[in-house]
């Protein structure tokens, strides 16, 4: 199964929120939820996957394997224990959360081609890796087993050196931070094509990325906006609104956590 061009993030939403947000989101259609351990919100997105009814074979979960457990003595327990709490036999895709400081690409890949093949997950990738990093993993697991690299990616970041080298390994690219905290949302030309287009800012910016092959995961608390950007899937850029978004690139790098992040292509 490949990863779906369009899904519903989690990420800061807890308790109460997180199950409303993934529930409607599930109502209206969207069959792919991001997760990960570090969002303290797996079991909150199991409840309401179940209480959804939507059957688990017509779903797409992703979670992420936090830095603290990248050894082989705790990548495979703690999938588990996110299975528990996602109250599933297993989840479609794994990543590498962050490659932080100090770990063994060769044993955390290891490990987590080793949960694959124990079915605990369909499909295995990362998140938050650069070229270099990628290209490690690729000698441990084979690239073709790197299903995507989940990476921060706008209209102000369009990481086009790392995004040529996955398109080239058939990676993937899982963009998250389209909408870089809401301030592509007041970009005029973004906002001039979305009133030329009967649009909202959002749908263009998300319709830029999946038009480029990338998937999305946009998140929501409100039923309105979950519903909204779901129709960005409908939406067709023309070649120079597409031009114009792309003129928007200035390293507008949104998250950068020390001792987490990699040196950045």
């Amino acid at each position: 199964m490949s990863v779906p061009n369009f899904g519903v993030g989690t990420f800061r939403l807890q308790g109460e929120t997180v199950i409303n947000s993934v529930k409607n989101a599930l109502e209206l259609g969207y069959r792919a939820v991001d997760t990960a351990q570090i969002y303290d919100n797996e079991a909150e997105v199991g409840q309401a996957v179940l209480e959804s009814g939507v059957d688990r074979k017509a779903l797409f979960i992703t979670t992420k394997i936090w830095v603290d457990k990248l050894s082989k003595e705790k990548l495979i327990p703690s999938l588990k224990e996110s299975l528990e709490k996602l109250k599933t036999e297993y989840v479609d895709l794994t990543l590498i959360h962050w490659p932080g400081e100090g770990h063994d690409v060769r044993e955390y890949m290891q490990e987590l081609l080793k949960a694959k093949q124990l079915g605990l997950t369909k499909e295995i990738g990362v998140s938050n890796f650069n070229i270099a990093l990628l290209k490690e993993a690729g000698e441990v697991v084979g690239m073709d087993n790197i299903a995507t690299n989940q990476i921060e990616l706008s209209p102000y970041l369009q990481n086009r050196e790392l995004v040529d080298f996955m398109q080239q390994q058939n990676i993937k690219v899982t963009s998250y931070m389209t909408l870089a905290y809401g301030k592509v949302l007041q970009d005029e030309v973004i906002k001039n094509i979305a009133l030329q287009r009967n649009s909202t800012a959002a749908q263009v910016a998300l319709a830029w990325a999946m038009q480029k092959g990338f998937a999305v995961i946009p998140s929501s608390t409100k039923r309105a906006n979950l519903a909204s950007n779901l129709e960005a899937k409908m939406l067709r850029l023309t070649d120079d609104e597409m031009a114009k978004i792309d003129g928007l690139e200035c390293n507008g790098r949104e998250i950068d956590p020390k001792g987490l992040a990699p040196i950045w292509d």
